[in-house]
């Protein structure tokens, strides 16, 4: 009897560990993948149609695209979990598993910080970044500030990156020398892992005259300024803020959360509870919360269900490294290499930016679309 998996969530944990379970066990298991979402989207994309690099509908890998054997991918609402029983409910109906996966991600709460909806724009979300398009394709000198609301937030790097290429943008339509930019984030440094990369962006900031804030948060805009907890305040024409995040509140309501996220065993994925894993976001790992970070995830659950179903023992488990693509501006990127789980404490190493590692980039998505999605 073939083993049927849940998997919540159609992000890079989900979609890895759904190719893999059908490349290795497709006449074994029965994977149902179920989002609310009709199409997949890099997170690195958001940055680009922010920007105008690109369009929306272009960078969309719509989700019916994605045919596997062995596993069906549902777009439906879920509405409840109980993970006791593996059973999730959705807007269409009811589903039960012998394994359950939480890949849900982490959702914005931009509510938390007063003012950011009404006051702000968030460029986290696809919807966000979209609707900042037509408003950078035509800047005006002024005062623009970066801000991350709270801490942990997904893709580390995106914050530095915006204020990069905002400079660029700026630079572009020659309103540099009428504008400043101010990045702030709860942080102590723009990427702690990766003293490296952190000195290098820094480095960065200074020559483009990009003012860097850390160890601060946001407690309120009101259209001119934003003020923040250590008592200071910026003035500001556009605030781009990155909201507070947390696990969706269908997760919290199943009881699975801890302190906003679900813990899990860092070397297998594993829940509380027998038979539920929870993967990227969601999950509390000890590990930044990034697409490829979900990714490498998504094949540690894999291999522990297709171990169980071949009655094998000590998959190989999950190791906490990862790499991160770097936007620095003036048509360059760069890598940072960590490691979040071998030592006593994370360790990252930058590839220094250059032109040729953009086409590298473009491999990174390249690869992944063709692998999930044969395109």
């Amino acid at each position: 009897m073939a083993t049927r998996v849940l998997v919540l969530g159609a992000g890079f944990g989900g979609m890895e560990l759904a190719t893999v379970l059908s490349e290795q066990v497709p006449d074994e298991v029965e994977v149902t993948v179920i989002d609310r979402g009709d199409a997949f989207v890099f997170g690195y994309a958001k940055l680009d149609v922010m920007f105008g690099r690109t369009t929306l509908d272009a960078v969309r890998l719509p989700y019916a695209s994605f045919a596997h054997p062995g596993v069906r991918l549902l777009r439906e609402t879920i509405t409840a979990i109980d993970p006791e029983r593996r059973r999730v409910v959705t807007d269409a109906g009811t589903h039960e598993g012998d394994i359950l996966v939480i890949a849900l991600g982490a959702d914005y709460v931009v509510d938390a910080t007063p003012g950011l909806a009404e006051h702000g724009a968030e460029f986290y979300s696809v919807d966000g970044a979209a609707r900042l398009a037509p408003v950078l394709a035509d800047p005006r000198p002024g005062d623009y500030v970066v801000g991350v609301c709270d801490a942990p937030f997904k893709c580390p790097p995106a914050p530095s990156e915006c204020a990069l290429l905002l400079h660029d943008l700026l630079l572009e339509h020659g309103i540099r020398e009428q504008s400043t930019i101010t990045f702030t984030i709860p942080l102590p440094s723009p990427v702690p892992p990766s003293p490296d990369a952190s000195a290098a962006l820094l480095e960065a900031f200074a020559e483009r005259d990009i003012r860097f804030v850390p160890g601060v948060r946001p407690t309120g805009l009101d259209g001119r300024t934003a003020t923040y907890d250590d008592g200071t305040s910026l003035p500001y024409d556009l605030f781009l803020g990155v909201p507070k995040h947390r696990a969706p509140q269908v997760v919290l309501d199943s009881g699975l959360a801890e302190n906003g996220y679900v813990p899990v065993d860092s070397a297998t994925l594993r829940t509380r509870i027998d038979g539920v894993y929870a993967i990227g976001d969601v999950a509390t790992v000890g590990v930044p919360k990034a697409g490829v970070f979900a990714e490498g995830a998504g094949r540690v659950v894999a291999r522990e269900i297709v171990a169980g179903i071949r009655g094998e023992t000590d998959p190989e488990p999950y190791d906490g490294i990862g790499m991160c693509y770097l936007e620095f501006g003036d048509g360059r990127v760069g890598i940072v290499n960590v490691d979040f789980l071998s030592g006593p404490k994370p360790t990252g190493t930058l590839v220094p930016p250059s032109v040729d590692l953009v086409a590298e980039k473009q491999l990174f998505g390249s690869s992944r679309r063709a692998r999930w999605f044969g395109l």
